[in-house]
């Protein structure tokens, strides 16, 4: 049913996530031997490693490659201008995950196919996450419970998610592409900062959505995947954000790339050369283009400022200061991600920093503040801890109201709205 729930929007991509799924199975069952040599494990693993990154490098990087090295070399080599399969970074990883863990013995290998397939396909995070890892779901896939209670307390975290990414997420995206879109280099200091503030909540809004319709949907089925999100936006160092961001992709990188490389068992210098390659990495995970870079390389570094004197200094100050430098870069991490040219990340800067040489408001700020003022005042309240977002006590008839209500504004808003896929489905 996962394939099925897949091939309704990748008809032709199926294939691709099969050969992945039958490769890794099968670099499975080799590795279960006890008796083979560990050069003959390691080399393996290698091949896994090269089959699954050949397939989203050609998919993902190559016409990024192309277009690089016809800028470089002045060659004209054809693009490929190939689709993306939807959720190939996802899947990539988990399955490269399995490889992994059965390699280092943290995980058994996996001897029914359609147990490692389902682990592969499976439809609630399928397309934009979680990334769940084999190890944590090695279990679940054979004994796993299946309950009233679990089934609602699923239900109830899908309409959480559903009504972040249709009432809030959508919406505030609206005021995102309306003030993305006008002319950036005229552009007042207020209008700038207002519209990267509404895209830091159209992403986060829209991402977390995402993840909690998975973790809903998971619950439904007897699954329980881990959390994606933890409050970021209340985070107070840009360590700490990246505990509460896309806490899947982090671990990840930190249990396949960063710790395996070192980690910081080696000195500092071997330490901030770990935290620049797995960023780098993390930047190019989200996409083929030099932002995403850029971006990595711009959390990687302030990681390693704060890691090397930058958190003994932020505990001296005030909690409200140590906040309000958080969101201050984050806010400007954000700007090199949600554009891909240079030109337009340097005027936005400029524009918000008040560079430009453009006032500090105009008529146009103020219409934008009075029209979205209820609206931002729900998001900032909605990114804050809520006990309602994540209770899993017993519902009353006044909560189940409540939900229903938000279900039926969601799906209405759906009905009457244009497609608007999640964010997160282009990475």
């Amino acid at each position: 049913m996962s394939l099925i729930f897949y091939a309704w929007g990748e008809p032709v991509y199926i294939v691709i996530m099969l050969v992945s799924t039958l490769t890794d199975f099968s670099f499975g069952l080799l590795l279960d031997k006890p008796t083979m040599s560990s050069v003959k494990r390691k080399g393996i693993v290698v091949c896994s490693i090269i089959v699954n990154l050949l397939l989203l490098s050609y998919f993902k990087y190559a016409d990024f490659l192309i277009h690089n090295l016809n800028t470089l070399l002045g060659t004209d080599i054809p693009l490929t201008d190939l689709p993306l399969p939807i959720g190939i970074s996802f899947y990539t990883f988990q399955s490269m995950s399995y490889i992994i863990d059965v390699y280092r013995g943290t995980a058994k290998a996996q001897r029914n196919w359609l147990d490692f397939g389902t682990f592969v396909a499976l439809f609630p995070q399928l397309v934009a996450g979680p990334i769940v890892t084999y190890n944590t779901i090695a279990e679940q896939l054979q004994h796993r419970t299946e309950s009233m209670t679990m089934f609602a307390e699923g239900v109830r975290r899908f309409i959480i998610g559903l009504a972040k990414k249709v009432l809030l997420a959508n919406n505030i995206g609206l005021l995102w592409d309306t003030i993305s879109s006008s002319n950036i280099e005229t552009m007042p200091m207020l209008t700038a900062w207002l519209g990267i503030l509404a895209f830091a909540f159209q992403i986060y809004f829209d991402f977390s959505g995402y993840s909690d319709m998975a973790i809903g949907l998971g619950l439904m089925f007897g699954f329980r995947f881990n959390e994606n999100f933890n409050k970021p936006y209340i985070a107070q160092s840009i360590t700490d954000f990246w505990r509460r961001w896309h806490i899947s992709l982090s671990t990840w990188f930190r249990d396949y790339v960063y710790i395996p490389l070192g980690g910081n068992r080696r000195g500092l210098a071997v330490q901030m050369r770990n935290i620049l390659i797995v960023w780098i990495l993390t930047g190019f995970w989200h996409g083929a283009s030099w932002n995403f870079i850029w971006w990595g390389l711009y959390f990687g570094v302030i990681l390693i400022v704060e890691k090397w004197w930058g958190l003994t200094m932020l505990a001296r100050l005030p909690r409200w200061i140590r906040h309000m430098y958080a969101i201050l870069l984050i806010l400007i991490g954000w700007v090199l991600f949600a554009f891909d040219q240079p030109s337009l990340i340097g005027d936005y800067l400029a524009a918000m920093f008040g560079l430009n040489g453009q006032s500090l408001w105009n008529n146009d700020t103020g219409y934008y503040l009075y029209t979205n003022v209820v609206l931002l005042l729900v998001l900032v309240i909605a990114s804050l801890p809520m006990k309602i977002w994540h209770q899993k006590s017993e519902l009353s008839y006044l909560q189940v109201g409540w939900y229903c209500l938000v279900y039926f504004l969601s799906v209405a808003y759906l009905v009457d709205a244009t497609f608007n896929p999640f964010l997160y489905f282009r990475f």
